[in-house]
């Protein structure tokens, strides 16, 4: 899987190409990168993804986002295309016309082009689909996902992580919930009362659920079970949420290393404790509830 920030740099003919800003990969976009797949495989072209980073809601607005484009790209390697095209978004980007735009697919003559029927580019979003439609042998335009009546989409998953509902973000990804990030040194005091806790670094315009939660945490080490506590952080309101981890039975070092938490299910709120001793007891409740619902997991094959 080829990665390049431009579609100038491809010299890819004929493909399938499939656009979008795909924040999540969840189950609306996998609609338009499964048939990707599919059709690269059937007619023996390549297959190219062409996303943006970050999504023009963060750019603009006051937005998270689900994935970075590392998480992106972690997700889009299971569809195996054979390039992805994550343009950097910015103000200047935004700029871009919906000529320039259509000028840049036609170097790649894409065989088809695949995209969602609420599709739109260029600068001030002038780029429908019927301007995109003159450019390949076929367009393949998909309507929104539906789940019991709602819609799919990135905004509302960013909802259900705001709330906590874990299992119903995860249930419109079509997949457990990930933050990728690198683990810096914290105050230890996990350590001091049996509950040693990876701290670990994310951007400030990442989307993180709030509340004690069941995660499995991939490691250089493997991969193991644990808790995690995430929540903002009083003294420093626009920093990013603190995100800390609790791995069960792991002696290892983490401090600088990149480690990939999966969110599974939701534990409880955040509290306030009245002392150590208090805590200590609801940490213990929280391991023993967090092994539970991983065994359960791991047996439905859920993970």
């Amino acid at each position: 899987m080829r990665i390049v920030d431009s579609p100038d740099e491809l010299l890819l003919k004929g493909a399938i190409l499939s656009i979008g800003n795909f924040d999540g990969v969840h189950l609306g976009h996998d609609m338009l990168l499964t048939s990707m797949q599919q059709l690269a495989a059937e007619t023996d072209r390549p297959s190219i993804v062409l996303t943006f980073f970050p999504p023009s809601k963060v750019l603009f607005g006051e937005a998270t986002f689900l994935t970075d484009t590392d998480e992106k790209l972690a997700l889009l390697e299971s569809y195996a295309p054979s390039a992805v095209v994550v343009i950097p978004f910015d103000h200047d980007y935004a700029k871009t016309s919906k000529t320039t735009f259509l000028n840049q697919l036609r170097r790649l003559a894409p065989h088809t082009i695949i995209v969602g029927e609420d599709f739109r580019f260029g600068h001030n979003r002038l780029g429908t689909l019927n301007d995109l439609s003159r450019l390949p042998k076929k367009l393949e335009v998909f309507g929104l996902k539906t789940i019991d009546g709602e819609v799919v989409k990135s905004s509302r998953i960013r909802q259900y992580l705001l709330e906590g509902q874990i299992t119903c973000a995860n249930r419109f990804l079509g997949h457990s919930y990930t933050v990728r990030g690198r683990v810096t040194r914290g105050e230890q005091r996990g350590r001091e009362i049996g509950f040693p806790t990876a701290n670990i670094v994310t951007s400030p315009r990442k989307a993180l659920p709030v509340g004690v939660f069941a995660v499995t945490v991939d490691t250089p080490y493997g991969t193991h079970g644990g808790m995690a506590n995430v929540g903002p952080r009083p003294s420093f309101p626009d920093a990013a949420p603190s995100l800390e981890v609790h791995l069960f039975d792991f002696a290892k070092e983490l401090y600088q290393e990149t480690i990939v938490v999966s969110f599974h299910a939701f534990l409880r709120g955040q509290v306030r404790f009245s002392g150590l001793s208090e805590l200590t007891t609801q940490l213990a409740a929280d391991r023993e509830a967090a092994t539970r619902h991983l065994a359960k997991q791991f047996e439905r094959g859920t993970f």
